[in-house]
């Protein structure tokens, strides 16, 4: 690396290299597995702290709290920007890693809406705020603690293990969930043992600040705090430093918002799609997403080494491109696998639903309308459902009116059509193909997402780069990637089309794609030492 203002900044001894990636990246695992294990499991949290009677209504309010958590994570970009610009990257990452496991710990702990009222989503609400303001400083804290201690040519193979920590994460939620399912059996876990995995969160709080107060601080950091090149106000000089502006802007819509929301679409919207909209078993949803994911994991590790290779921005915007490309055909060859007897009623004998003003309020408690009730009742079966405008009501089912509309008649009707909505099991053919579409799914994650922990590092300056970094990133990936599990799965009850909430991830990467081609730069070749 190149030398700051006070001197030749510190090269790490590959035995330091290998400490500070293993103990950024463990912590990484384990504070991703907190934020995660509550969207793994959205559907008892629903019941449990928003119950309505309604499950699309409390899976879209757990969501919302899953959602909640993201939003806050730009403000803890802020804060924990400012200190670690100011203080230093090492203990700034240990005071977020500690939050966030006492955050989810407790959501362990709080009473059920049934014991304590409404006070018990407030107090989960909360909780899930104080997971967002923790992991706000903890992606860009790891991070760039990595990419400041890589030597030039090889920052982006050693910074994707924290990329593919993010993943890993979500694959240790799962794996807690199935391992505490097959342990103590499914009457207890639908009681009480879908706690544990929340208060596991302890022992991994232990064992990765046990890891992280082994390391030292930042050398790229070491030097500019002796050189007295310390910012002042990052968080100000991140907004008024030159050209920061822009780099800002295309940090935020060309790399965040993409990257994340095909990331959430490749792990959160599968294991929904698959467990809501093809009836899949949730114990078997959760396995065939938890082994499709990690064994994308060499995407993330794979793109960030040949980003060293081919530069950063080349493996973005191809995976952006192929994205758009074969996000349906992809959704379409997982849907017509997991469940065909399925997928084969729906194409045989669709469902239209007719009215006048034929409306659907997923969030309301009782629809308005006759026709509404209708909507509400083709929802909550995972019935994909086509509505057209008329001036009576009526359903027709593979284009026969049914003579009556009642729930029993209709539950009748969709028998005699084949549609069987059960909880199924797919074929051992049929795993194969839906692990081949998660697969495809977290390689074009990987083209995204691989390259872009070393991407950002790059290409901020090092006094404002824990700031800089961080702010864009928490936002695209809190607002856009966020909320996707709760818009996707609006426009999917407000549609009926279980296919139709990708068409958010669809517009999202439009955006990135156009950003990304024409303002994103190539970093490859930066000094994380230099000015900037």
């Amino acid at each position: 690396m190149a030398s700051v203002a006070a001197g030749p900044v510190h090269e790490p001894s590959k035995k330091e290299i290998r400490l500070v990636i293993a103990a950024s990246s463990l912590g990484t695992v384990f504070e991703w597995y907190d934020f995660f294990i509550y969207g793994t499991l959205a559907a008892i949290i629903g019941r449990t702290f928003f119950p309505s009677g309604n499950p699309t209504l409390e899976l879209i309010l757990s969501l919302f709290g899953f959602a909640i958590g993201f939003g806050f994570r730009p403000l803890g970009a802020v804060l924990f920007g400012y200190l670690g610009d100011k203080l230093g990257r090492k203990y700034t990452f240990l005071v977020t890693i500690t939050l966030m496991g006492l955050a989810t710990a407790a959501i362990g702990f709080v009473p059920s809406a049934a014991t304590i009222g409404l006070a018990a989503p407030v107090i989960i609400l909360f909780l899930r705020v104080l997971q967002g303001l923790a992991l706000g400083g903890e992606y860009g804290g790891a991070a760039i603690y990595v990419a400041e201690h890589a030597p030039d040519g090889k920052r982006g193979f050693y910074t994707s293990f924290i990329q593919a920590s993010v993943a890993g994460g979500f694959i240790l939620s799962l794996g807690v969930v199935l391992t505490t399912q097959a342990i103590i059996g499914d009457a207890a876990w639908q009681e009480w043992g879908w706690r544990i995995p929340f208060i596991f969160s302890l022992l991994l709080l232990a064992v990765s600040l046990w890891m992280r107060l082994k390391l030292s601080e930042s050398p790229v950091f070491k030097a500019m705090k002796e050189a007295g090149e310390l910012a002042k106000n990052p968080l100000k000089e991140t907004f008024t430093y030159p050209g920061n502006g822009k780099r800002l802007f295309v940090a935020l819509f060309g790399v965040a918002a993409g990257l994340t929301v095909i990331w959430y679409t490749a792990m959160f919207q599968v294991l929904y799609f698959l467990q809501n909209a093809l009836k899949v078993e949730e114990s078997t949803a959760q396995l065939l997403v938890g082994l499709g994911a990690a064994s994308g994991l060499v995407w993330f590790v794979l793109f960030g080494w040949l980003s060293d290779k081919v530069g950063r921005k080349k493996p973005i915007v191809i995976g952006y491109a192929l994205t758009l490309l074969l996000l349906f055909p992809i959704f379409k060859m997982i849907g017509g696998a997991a469940n065909p007897e399925l997928a084969s009623a729906a194409a045989r004998a669709p469902v239209v639903v007719a009215g006048p003003d034929c409306g659907y309020d997923p969030f309301a408690r009782m629809q308005a309308g006759e026709c509404g009730k209708l909507l509400d009742y083709f929802s909550k079966k995972g019935v994909s459902y086509t509505k057209v405008e008329a001036s009576a009501v009526s359903v027709t089912i593979g284009g026969e009116r049914v003579a009556e509309i009642a729930p029993a008649a209709l539950d009748a009707r969709l028998a005699e059509a084949g549609y069987d909505l059960g909880k199924v099991k797919p074929s051992s053919g049929s795993v194969l193909i839906i692990l081949l579409g998660v697969l495809a799914l977290s390689a074009l994650s990987g083209m995204t997402y691989g390259p872009v922990a070393a991407l950002l590092s790059e290409l901020f300056p090092p006094r404002i780069r824990y700031s800089s970094m961080s702010i864009p990133y928490h936002i695209g990936t809190g607002y856009f990637g966020g909320f996707l599990p709760v818009i996707s799965q609006y426009i999917i009850a407000r549609t009926g089309d279980p296919y139709s909430g990708l068409w958010y991830t669809f517009a999202v990467v439009v955006l990135a794609l156009v950003v990304a081609l024409f303002w994103l730069p190539e970093t490859v070749d930066s000094k994380l030492d230099a000015a900037g």
